[in-house]
């Protein structure tokens, strides 16, 4: 790592690569070597489990568990050692971190010097994963959501070396969430100049997953980056397809940016950057530029047939091109953060001195977000993506594999710009106009350097047609088709109410859609039941409630609803069309130990084609465990016929061979499936007795061993000696292997197992298999004395949602052991969500917190149960106050604290802690702290106006306007800040400078709507400002009409019904408690009306609403700090 000359040395440390080793002679050379970057430590996961049900992430479920967070990050940079893996041919460099769930890190053009892939010099993560922490930059493999649950958690690693000399770096783990396997090449090959990425997504579980992939490629932007897509791309769309906009130039409201008025008028003054300020030479409402987007903005591209896109720095002149078969890869996604203070603010966090990126995502199996597809059981899919650099060609029209190109026509010429990905030598580049030739050039192809050819015209030409060979080959051609007009697309829309659809076939449809997308807040049982109570006998709706009730471990429910779907299918027709409700019968049958009857369904599930491969596998582990080795094998054949990339079938039917006594064919089998996949943990255990050292893996094949009968193996790799990794397998692996043994008939050595699970550690374990599930119920019946088993499964039930089984469980734990904290918070939790006993909740909590007085968390997660409870904000502070040393652990409880300073009058307290720290933001939950220092700024500047203290009052309302970096916060361009402005006029105005308070209260005048919640709201508390402003300007009648403004809409959200927004992204307020939506809307609804009639000089209604907003939400700034006022006519403008 070397450092450049400069004041702040650590802020320009730039990684260096290392040369390769001389043993690296080859074409394309690959070693690992770790490089030494200037990192940002994550803090240690919490080791309670989080059940975040109603939590919003990428526009899908954002529930965490069975993954422990981590919500801090070091706010030093000290160097570390990261394991990194290189990679080079004559073009490109490569270097990959698997520590970070093996992204590439850097992506260099050897032959210019260009970082096609945005280089990080410094590893500075952000809480923006889906467990806390993640880091921008290079390229990062989302799967099976994104982003990726593990993006910042190791991979294994495996270098493999073609015949051809090419060389494939292989990354692979087991998805924390679904323990499906996720595999990613990334290959260079001798004299090719681009990147391919081979993936294999391998679903190793027994259930039908859902899934999308999405390459995730940052680039390196300022104000002359450009992204391209092909040229038939007239639209594209938010997340979820919730809105639409015209591309590239947008011609409406978009992510609440007025893009018709910027094609108009161009950028209004009070949304033009600080930086990265564009030259006028494209258009302002043109989304291909990122300086022209202010705000954090996402779009995914709608109805492309083209396979490339990428992006294009005109300053470098060079760029990015991103190729996939579109087919099966529709997705094409650029986001940004805005080039704007907020999202300077978020290039901040996420690195020193590198500067924005935009991320260009290439999305397959799917083209939104969400927008997920199906993996069935044992099923394996396989592709490639790929990813090149360009030199000096400018914005490619089109582009593929093996060459980019662009055109440009004139009155007196065409020309044609090209870069190709391989050497050719007999290239010929063709060129027509109206069907005939206009010349053509004849040589060397090389993708050292870009080709240049123009070709003369007598004038302007019509229809053209440019085409590249090698030989007989045709490379490239572009024939541009004529733009028709095209209708823009319908935006997504919110499914009705179960009750309000009318056809059984869109109840099914809809429940399916929910549970395919992983919805956060709404649930397909709902739909199905409502089927279900117009037609009892409906097999989908029976086959997916039974399904539902599977994956939640109600087996007995399960099969009732598969049964009665299975009745209607063979009502007339022994023969059911669908294999897949007989399947699902087999299985909820094995997971009662009902072999013979499990035997039966899964045999009936193989008569129909798409369930041969699993059903044959399922009846193969039952030979297995039955010891019958022919019909096993029979059984695997055929499985394998179906899909011969199942990698459980694959060494099962190995593991069947060597008790069949052919060992030879065994091992060929082995070394085959080796080549398949080198980082299988099950063939290179059968290889060579590697146990995996990554704990979960180790129970995710012990386990498939223990369901296939083989319980010895099963055991050896059950008791291997533990990693030192903290991932909370080794307390499982104890209990799997106490089962394992009592099911081999080691009685003794079965009940030691149990009494050392009983006695290992609490920490992090969080099981989420059903087969864990199993394993905890057998260990309660054998153990009954051990406390924590209970806890254990209390977990598992509790995040699937069976919450009375889970509170009965974590209260014998507390019975059992009862100065366990993490089993009284979990009940704190319980009670006061699912029994709404807010009073058990809080005793709860308070023995948790004896038990555990100095955790942050827990005081943190107390204090919000205190919050929503209506406690006493004095109580709160005081307690807060009391554990000071815990509070400044923490940048949540810290910002509650200063919240606390504020309304109870205290602002400079306030101000001294938002002051006193580097606060860390997160994703979806921004302005939390911006609010309280602008908060403070303003109580300060109010009471400094008290005393006409003028200089002061300037002083704070100027500082609330430019918060300080260590805020880590900045003012989202749409956020409604008049009350600066307001209070910035009347300061002016009592000090005599007229001309200065008019131009402010122009300014608060102009603000209309505001950002909130992360959604863009027409009217707010701020709006009341804006009104106020525009009274002091002497313009009552627009104040009037503001007021009015407010109370209809109070009064519209007193008569609509409260919900959660069905497209939301975030929903920061209900993540650990649940929230009384009615109370929350009605409490909105009457604070701006109070406002409304303060303005409008109604004092005592005014009075009476904000005191009965008080004491429906004792925490409320807004009144609090409107009854704390100096007195009513200051906050009237009268």
């Amino acid at each position: 790592m070397e450092q450049t000359g400069g004041p702040d040395e650590k802020a320009k440390a730039r990684l260096t690569l290392p040369e390769a080793p001389r043993s690296e002679q080859g074409p394309v050379k690959a070693w690992e070597e770790p490089v030494t970057m200037m990192t940002y430590e994550p803090a240690p996961a919490e080791v309670y489990p989080l059940f975040l049900e109603q939590r919003v992430y990428q526009g899908s479920s954002g529930r965490i568990y069975p993954l422990p967070v981590i919500d801090r990050i070091e706010t030093e940079a000290r160097p570390r050692a990261w394991k990194a893996v290189h990679l080079e041919n004559e073009f490109i460099r490569l270097m990959v971190l698997p520590e970070i769930g093996g992204r590439i890190h850097v992506g260099l053009d050897k032959r210019n010097g260009y970082d096609f892939f945005y280089r990080q010099n410094v590893i500075k993560p952000a809480l923006v994963g889906l467990a806390g922490p993640w880091i921008s930059g290079g390229v990062e493999f989302n799967w099976p959501q994104h982003h990726r649950p593990a993006t910042f958690m190791p991979v294994e690693v495996a270098i493999e070396r073609d015949e051809d000399g090419s060389v494939t770096v292989w990354c692979s783990d087991h998805d924390p969430m679904t323990r499906m396997k996720g595999m990613h090449g990334i290959c260079l090959r001798p004299g090719r100049a681009y990147v391919e990425v081979c993936v294999r997504l391998y679903n190793r579980t027994e259930d039908t997953q859902s899934f999308l992939w999405w390459a995730n490629v940052a680039t390196r932007v300022h104000e002359r980056y450009q992204s391209f897509f092909p040229q038939d791309v007239r639209f594209a769309a938010d997340h979820a397809k919730r809105a639409i906009t015209e591309y590239p130039l947008s011609q409406g409201t978009y992510y609440g940016i007025d893009y018709e008025r910027r094609a108009h008028e161009g950028v209004p003054e009070e949304e033009s950057p600080s930086c990265f300020v564009p030259d006028g030479s494209y258009a302002p409402n043109d989304l291909g530029w990122y300086a022209n987007i202010p705000v954090p903005t996402s779009y995914m591209i709608v109805g492309s047939s083209g396979d490339f896109f990428g992006g294009y720095d005109h300053a470098r002149r060079a760029g990015t091109v991103a190729y996939a078969n579109h087919h099966i890869s529709p997705g094409k996604k650029q986001w940004t953060w805005g080039n704007h203070e907020f999202g300077y603010a978020w290039d901040r966090s996420l690195t020193d001195a590198d500067g924005p990126y935009i991320e260009l995502m290439s999305g397959v199996y799917t083209d939104n977000q969400p927008d997920f597809s199906f993996l069935a059981p044992g099923e394996t899919k396989t592709f490639s993506q790929y990813w090149y650099p360009i030199g000096e060609i400018g914005v490619p029209n089109l582009a593929n594999l093996d060459a980019a190109l662009r055109v440009e026509r004139s009155e007196s010429s065409v020309r044609v710009h090209l870069q190709v990905t391989s050497a050719r030598d007999h290239g010929t580049l063709i060129v027509r106009a109206d069907g005939k030739e206009l010349g053509r050039w004849i040589g060397a192809l090389h993708p050292e350097e870009p080709l240049t050819q123009v070709f003369e015209t007598a004038g302007a030409v019509g229809a053209l047609e440019v085409l590249l060979e090698a030989g007989s080959v045709e490379l490239i051609r572009y024939a541009p088709d004529e733009l028709v007009p095209v209708e823009m697309p319908e935006v997504a829309t919110e499914p009705e109410l179960p009750e309000d659809i009318e056809s059984l076939d869109e109840l099914y449809l809809n429940g399916l859609h929910l549970e395919q997308y992983r919805h956060p807040t709404r649930s397909p049982e709902a739909y199905w039941l409502e089927a279900l109570c117009r037609d009892a006998g409906d097999s989908r709706c029976n086959h997916a409630l039974g399904r539902w009730h599977m994956r939640r471990g109600e087996f007995k429910q399960a099969e009732r609803y598969l049964r009665l779907a299975l009745a209607r299918l063979t009502a007339r027709n022994p023969n059911s069309y669908d294999g897949e409700p007989s399947y699902n019968l087999g299985m909820t049958l094995l997971y009662q130990d009902k072999l013979a009857d499990a035997y039966g369904a899964f045999y009936k599930c193989t008569w129909n084609a798409a369930w041969r491969g699993p059903g044959f596998l399922r009846l193969a582990e039952i030979d297995c465990r039955r010891g019958d080795w022919r019909t096993a094998l029979d059984h695997l054949d055929q499985s394998l016929r179906v899909d011969a990339d199942n990698l459980k079938a694959r060494n099962l039917k190995a593991m069947v061979l060597r008790r069949l006594g052919r060992s030879a064919a065994a091992e060929a089998l082995i070394a085959e499936t080796r080549r398949l996949d080198a980082l299988d943990s099950f063939s290179r255990y059968l290889e060579g007795k590697e146990v995996p050292a990554d704990g979960q893996m180790r129970l995710d094949l012990g386990l498939d061993l223990m369901g296939a009968g083989f319980l010895e193996d099963a055991i050896a790799i059950l008791s291997a000696p533990s990693s030192s990794a903290r991932d909370g397998a080794t307390t499982m692996l104890l209990y799997a292997e106490a089962s394992a043994r009592e099911l081999a008939g080691q009685e003794h050595e079965s009940r030691a197992a149990y009494r050392k699970a009983a006695d290992a550690s609490t920490d992090y374990v969080f099981p989420s298999r059903l087969t864990e599930m199993l394993l905890l119920q057998k260990a309660i019946a054998v153990s009954p004395a051990d406390p924590y088993a209970p806890y254990y499964l209390a977990n598992l039930l509790y995040d699937r949602r069976r919450y009375e089984q889970a509170i009965a469980l974590w209260e014998r734990t507390t019975e059992l052991a009862p100065k366990f904290p993490i089993a009284w918070r979990n009940l704190g939790f319980a009670y006061f969500n699912v029994l709404q006993d807010a009073d058990r909740a809080r005793q709860a909590f308070e023995r948790a917190r004896e038990l555990a007085p100095q955790d942050a968390r827990l005081l943190y997660e107390y204090d919000q149960l205190l919050k929503r409870t209506g406690a006493m904000p004095e109580a709160r502070r005081s307690m807060l106050e009391e554990h000071r040393a815990a509070v400044d652990r923490r940048d949540d409880l810290s910002v509650e604290l200063a919240s606390l300073y504020n309304g109870l009058g205290q602002p400079q307290r306030a101000l001294a802690i938002l002051l006193a720290r580097h606060f860390q933001p997160w994703e979806g939950g921004e302005g939390l702290v911006l609010s309280e220092y602008v908060r403070a700024h303003v109580l300060l500047a109010q009471m400094a106006l008290k005393e006409n203290d003028f200089v002061a009052s300037l002083e704070h309302l100027h500082a609330a306007s430019n918060p300080p970096r260590q805020l880590s916060e900045a003012k989202h361009l749409l956020m409604n800040l008049s009350q600066i402005d307001y209070w910035l006029g009347e300061t002016y105005a009592r000090r005599g400078d007229a001309a200065q308070a008019n131009a402010s209260w122009s300014r608060a005048a102009r603000q209309r709507g505001d950002f909130q919640q992360m959604q863009v709201q027409t009217v707010s508390e701020m709006t009341y400002w804006s009104a106020l402003a525009l009274r002091s300007l002497g313009r009552e009648d627009e104040a009037s009409e503001l007021f009015l403004l407010m109370r209809e809409q109070a009064g519209y959200l007193r008569t609509t019904p409260a919900k959660i927004d069905y497209f939301a992204t975030s929903l920061p307020a209900m993540l650990l408690f649940d929230e009384d939506l009615d109370q929350r809307r009605l409490v909105e609804a009457l604070f701006l009306e109070a406002q409304a009639r303060l303005g409008s000089g109604d004092l005592e209604a005014a009075n009476r609403l904000l005191h009965e907003v008080q004491r429906l939400n004792r925490n409320h700034a807004g009144a609090s700090d409107l009854l704390h006022a100096e007195g009513a006519n200051v906050c009237t403008g009268r």
